[in-house]
C-alpha cells in the first residue's frame, strides 16, 4: 500500500461510528441481517423486490443473461407501472394523500389516491385522443408541479415511454433530446414560479421546435389561470383537452417486464447526451424494494425527497418507488431560500415530514446559512438520506446534529442515472453510520475495485481504485437509446471480455473512484476525472474539499487540478465563505493548514482562490472541469448546463483582476 493510501485508510478508520437508535431498529422495515443471505442467492434473491408489485402475469425466469450485457429481468412477466403506483391502492387508501404539493406562491394542493387515479386516467384519455399509442416516446418538459407526475403516470398507463427533460434545461437541450428520441409529442407548461417570478417556460418549446427537423405535437398545461404566457395557437391546451375527457377511465396496458418505461438523458457536458433506457419490471421492482428497505418508507409516512423529478432521483424516489408503496410523497415548486432561509423547515413542520431526502450540496448550503434557521421550526425526521455526490464528514455531522437532532438515521447512497436505484448504502437498521462513507453494498449488489489495468484489487484493503459492479441487477439501464455500441463502449468495454457470451466476463464500469476500507465500508471519491495525481500521489478532490470544509469560515470549496511541470498536477482550491466572513490571509493559511494536517504537506494547494460563487449544474453539482479550464488558462468548455452560465467567466475575470 502506498503512503497516500495508508494515510487515506487511517483517516477513514478514524471516523466515528453512529448507531441507529433501538426505537428506529424496532420499527424498521428490515432489521434482520438474513436479508443479505437471501440476496446472496443470485439472481433469485431479487424476486423479493418483484413480489412487492402486482403482476398481470408472473415471470417465468428471474434473469436471462444469455446475451450480456443486454440482460433481461423477470422474463415472461407482465405488469403496468401506473396500476402499481395508483390503482392497486384504492381499496385500502383511496382517501389517503398520494401527493402533497406546495407552490412557491403559497398555493397548496393535495391529491388523494382517488384523485390521482381520476386525473391520471383523464390525462391518459387525453393523450390517446391526440394519437399517443403504446411504445410512442413522449417528451415531458415540466417543472415541479403536479402535472409532471400525473403526465408520467398517464404515459405509463398507455405503455408510452416518457422522456422527462429537466425544466431548467435550455431550448437547445430540449431540442437535442426530442431529436435523439425522435419524439412526436412534447408536453410543456406556460410558466412556473421561481423567486416570486412567473417564468416564461413555453418560449423554450417555441425555440426548440425551430431546432428539430420534424414537427411534434405540443400539449401545454397552465400553471396559473390569471397569468398565462402567450401560447402558440397551434399548441393544444391540456385544460381544454381534459374537459373533453372528464371521468373517463383507461384500462392500463399490460407491459412485458422488458418493455421500456422511460428514457432519462444524462447531462450533455461531455458530448451528446446519453438516453439511458430503463425497463418496466426490473426498474419498478428495484426502486420499490430500495424505497422500502433503504428509505424505510411506510404507507402512513409523509416522505419528502427535495430533488427535482427531472432527474433520476425524482423518478425513482419521488414518483415510482414511494407511490408503488402507497405512501404520501411531498413536492415543492420553488427555491429553498425563498422568501426566507427557513422555507424548507417551515414546509417540513407544516406537513409533519417523517423522512427527508436531500443532497450534500443542499446540506452545505444549509450549513452556510446557519443552524438558527432550522431551530425556529418544529419538525422531527426519523430518517434522512443524502444523494448525488460524496458527502464530506463535516457536512454529515452538521446534518446529523442540526437537522436530525442526533436521533434520525442517515443513509448516504451511491448510485447513478444508469443504475436506476441505490447500489451502495447501508440498510438503516442494520449497520452503524459512518460519516463520509456511502456504506456497504445493497442486497444482491457486487461492487469491486479494479486498477487501471483491469485487475481486481483485494477486498477491504483501503486502496483506491475504479469502482465496478460485477453482477447485473434489475434496476440497471437496458441500453443507450438507439445506440447499443455506445452502451457497450461507455459502460462495459474497459473491464469486460466483450467477445464472451458468459455474463461473468462482463463488468460494469461506474466511472467513479472509490476506497474499500478495512471495515467493509465503501467511500466514493467522485468521478475519475475528479481524481488528480500530485507527484505520484492519487488524490480525490473530495478528500481535499473535505479538509477545507473543516475551516469554520468556509461555506463551499471545489478543488481543480492545475498542470505542473514537475509534479504533474497540483491542486487549486476555489472557496466561497460563509455569510459574515471576509477574505483574509488568516483564512487562506487556515485552509492550507487544514489540508496539510488532514492529508499531508504533499497535498499543499498551489493557490487558494476566494470567489463569490462556484459553477454548478442545475442539479447542484459543482463543475470542476470548468475550474480546471480557468486554472490552466484554457478556453472554457460548455457552460450551457450551468445554473448560471456567467459564473465561470466572472471567476476568471476576478482572478485576472486580482
Amino acid at each position: 500500500m502506498s503512503n497516500e493510501e495508508q494515510e487515506l485508510e487511517a483517516r477513514l478508520a478514524d471516523q466515528e461510528y453512529f448507531r441507529p437508535s433501538p426505537e428506529f431498529v424496532g420499527q424498521a422495515n428490515v432489521s434482520d441481517p438474513a436479508i443479505y443471505d437471501r440476496f446472496d442467492d443470485f439472481p433469485a434473491g431479487f424476486e423479493e423486490y418483484a413480489e412487492l408489485l402486482d403482476w398481470d402475469k408472473r415471470w417465468d425466469e428471474v434473469l436471462d443473461a444469455s446475451n450480456p450485457p443486454f440482460y433481461e429481468w423477470f422474463v415472461g412477466g407482465e405488469l403496468n407501472a401506473s396500476y402499481n403506483c395508483v390503482d392497486r391502492h384504492l381499496d385500502e387508501r383511496k382517501n389517503q394523500a398520494a401527493l402533497r404539493w406546495e407552490g412557491e406562491d403559497g398555493t397548496q394542493r393535495t391529491l388523494t389516491y382517488q384523485d390521482l387515479y381520476r386525473e391520471v386516467n383523464e390525462m391518459a384519455a387525453a393523450l390517446q385522443s391526440i394519437g399517443v399509442e403504446e411504445d410512442d416516446i413522449v417528451t415531458i418538459h415540466l417543472p415541479m408541479v403536479p402535472a409532471l407526475p400525473i403526465t408520467m403516470l398517464a404515459c405509463a398507463r398507455l405503455g408510452a415511454p416518457h422522456s422527462v427533460v429537466f425544466a431548467g434545461f435550455s431550448a437547445s437541450a430540449l431540442a437535442e433530446r426530442v431529436r435523439d428520441a425522435d419524439s412526436e409529442y412534447i408536453i410543456t407548461i406556460d410558466g412556473y414560479y421561481r423567486r416570486d417570478e412567473l417564468l416564461d417556460h413555453i418560449q423554450k418549446t417555441d425555440q426548440a421546435l425551430t431546432e428539430v427537423e420534424h414537427d411534434p405535437q405540443v400539449l401545454a398545461w397552465t400553471r396559473h389561470d390569471d397569468a398565462r404566457h402567450e401560447i402558440d395557437e397551434e399548441y393544444t391546451m391540456v385544460d381544454d383537452l381534459l374537459a373533453e375527457h372528464r371521468r373517463e377511465e383507461v384500462e392500463p396496458v399490460s407491459r412485458a417486464a422488458e418493455d421500456p418505461l422511460f428514457l432519462m438523458y444524462t447531462s450533455g457536458t461531455t458530448g451528446k447526451p446519453k438516453g439511458c433506457q430503463h425497463r418496466t419490471g426490473g426498474y419498478l421492482a428495484y426502486v420499490t424494494g430500495t424505497s422500502k428497505y433503504v428509505e424505510d418508507i411506510k404507507p402512513e409516512d409523509t416522505y419528502w425527497c427535495s430533488a427535482d423529478i427531472g432527474w433520476i432521483t425524482g423518478h425513482s424516489y419521488i414518483v415510482y418507488g414511494p407511490l408503488a408503496l402507497g405512501t404520501t410523497s411531498l413536492m415543492y415548486e420553488g427555491a429553498p431560500d425563498h422568501p426566507h432561509k427557513g422555507r424548507i423547515w417551515e414546509i417540513a413542520e407544516r406537513y409533519d415530514v417523517d423522512i427527508f431526502h436531500t443532497s450534500p450540496t443542499a446540506v452545505r448550503m444549509f450549513m452556510k446559512w446557519g443552524e438558527e434557521y432550522p431551530e425556529e421550526y418544529d419538525f422531527d425526521f426519523r430518517h434522512m438520506t443524502t444523494v448525488g455526490e460524496p458527502i464530506q464528514p463535516e457536512a454529515w455531522l452538521w446534518y446529523y446534529t442540526h437537522i436530525g437532532d442526533e436521533s434520525a438515521v442517515i443513509v448516504d447512497t451511491w448510485w447513478q442515472t444508469e443504475t436506476g436505484g441505490h447500489l451502495i448504502t447501508n440498510l438503516p437498521a442494520l449497520q452503524d453510520m459512518k460519516p463520509g462513507s456511502a456504506g456497504v453494498p445493497a442486497p444482491g449488489i457486487a461492487p469491486a475495485l479494479y486498477n487501471d489495468a483491469g485487475e481486481s484489487l483485494e477486498s477491504a484493503n483501503g486502496q483506491a481504485g475504479n469502482l465496478v459492479i460485477e453482477n447485473p441487477w434489475p434496476g440497471m439501464l437496458q441500453t443507450v437509446y438507439g445506440d447499443d455500441e455506445r452502451f457497450i463502449n461507455t459502460y462495459w468495454a474497459d473491464f469486460s471480455e466483450t467477445d464472451s457470451d458468459d455474463w461473468h466476463d462482463w463488468t460494469y464500469k461506474a466511472g467513479d473512484g472509490a476506497v474499500h476500507a478495512q471495515d467493509g465500508y465503501f467511500r466514493v471519491l467522485g468521478r475519475l476525472d475528479d481524481v488528480m495525481n500530485v507527484a505520484g500521489h492519487r488524490l480525490g478532490t473530495m478528500e481535499l474539499e473535505s479538509a477545507v470544509a473543516e475551516v469554520e469560515a468556509v461555506a463551499e470549496a471545489a478543488v481543480a487540478a492545475r498542470e505542473h511541470a514537475e509534479k504533474g498536477e497540483v491542486p487549486d482550491v476555489y472557496v466561497t465563505l460563509r455569510e459574515g466572513q471576509e477574505e483574509s490571509e488568516e483564512v487562506r493559511e487556515a485552509i492550507v493548514g487544514a489540508i496539510e494536517t488532514e492529508i499531508g504537506p504533499f497535498a499543499r494547494p498551489a493557490n487558494v482562490l476566494f470567489v463569490a460563487d462556484l459553477p454548478k449544474t442545475r442539479s447542484g453539482k459543482i463543475m470542476r472541469r470548468l475550474l480546471e479550464d480557468i486554472s490552466n488558462e484554457e478556453e472554457l468548455g460548455d457552460t450551457t448546463t450551468l445554473r448560471d452560465p456567467s459564473v465561470p467567466e466572472q471567476i476568471r475575470e476576478q482572478i485576472q483582476a486580482g
